[in-house]
């Protein structure tokens, strides 16, 4: 019985991994001899198209945060959080959320495998991000400096409330209100309702979308900690339509097997 465990483990492993293959957009190389970052009509750093209708960001894929972590060196955890950490990459993330089209939240938003956009509204005073995979979801920035809700009133959803500034000429994006359904990673990092998440967006050049994020979750991690990666501009992109609770895979396999972990 345990053989034919692991080798189911295994089994999916592999398909998943296959998968994120499969799925991972490429963006074109950029020249070595990139453009600066553009900007919009009023001096803000333009985070999207230059020509109307062109364009996207293409994410690079991140299963597991270890390989972007910044600071610390390792993921402070919580003994619990590691605990379950563990069991879920053991498992080879069978019961991963996002495997079963639920949205990610936080930082995995950027490192799924499939286009997105940032949309700049100055003059309604927020900004939409649109991901082609991530279940097909966006997310509204505030811009107009409002505070979030208190505590006691805010309702927790898959990807919070996110409110936003600029420091110069990076996005600040500060996120409170996460539920508990959703996976910092692949790898099975767990989070609570705790979680706050500082993102910052800068755009180097054209062509380069530097992304950074605090993740602090007491409930958890014993401190904060950080990761960073870039993003390609692909000039050429077309956000397509993406159904995945189409035809879904990973759930119709995972329908057939024996047992569930006690903490998915």
């Amino acid at each position: 019985m345990r053989r034919r465990v692991l080798a189911l483990i295994l089994i999916y492993s592999i398909a998943a991994a296959a998968a994120a293959t499969a799925a991972q957009i490429r963006a074109p190389r950029p020249p070595s001899n990139r453009p600066p970052a553009p900007k919009l009509e009023d001096g803000t750093p333009n985070l999207g198209s230059i020509i109307p209708n062109k364009g996207y960001w293409a994410p690079t894929q991140y299963q597991d945060y270890t390989a972007i972590l910044t600071e610390p060196k390792e993921i402070p955890y919580q003994p619990w959080a590691a605990a379950l950490a563990a069991e879920r990459k053991a498992s080879g993330s069978l019961y991963d959320p996002n495997g079963l089209c639920l949205p990610p939240g936080g930082p995995r938003l950027m490192t799924t495998p499939y286009p997105m956009e940032i949309l700049q509204m100055p003059h309604q005073k927020r900004i939409v991000m649109i991901y082609e995979g991530a279940t097909h979801i966006w997310r509204n920035i505030y811009m107009d400096g409002r505070p979030h809700p208190p505590a006691e009133t805010l309702t927790p959803t898959w990807l919070g409330h996110s409110v936003g500034r600029w420091e110069g000429e990076t996005l600040v994006i500060d996120v409170v209100g996460f539920n508990e359904g959703s996976w910092i990673d692949m790898g099975g990092k767990p989070h609570t309702s705790k979680l706050h998440v500082i993102e910052r967006f800068t755009r180097t050049d054209l062509f380069t979308l530097h992304y950074e994020a605090t993740i602090d979750d007491p409930g958890a991690y014993t401190g904060p900690w950080k990761l960073a990666f870039d993003v390609t501009w692909d000039p050429d992109g077309e956000i397509q339509e993406y159904i995945c609770q189409e035809n879904n895979r990973w759930g119709n396999r995972l329908a057939d097997q024996p047992g569930k972990p006690a903490n998915p």
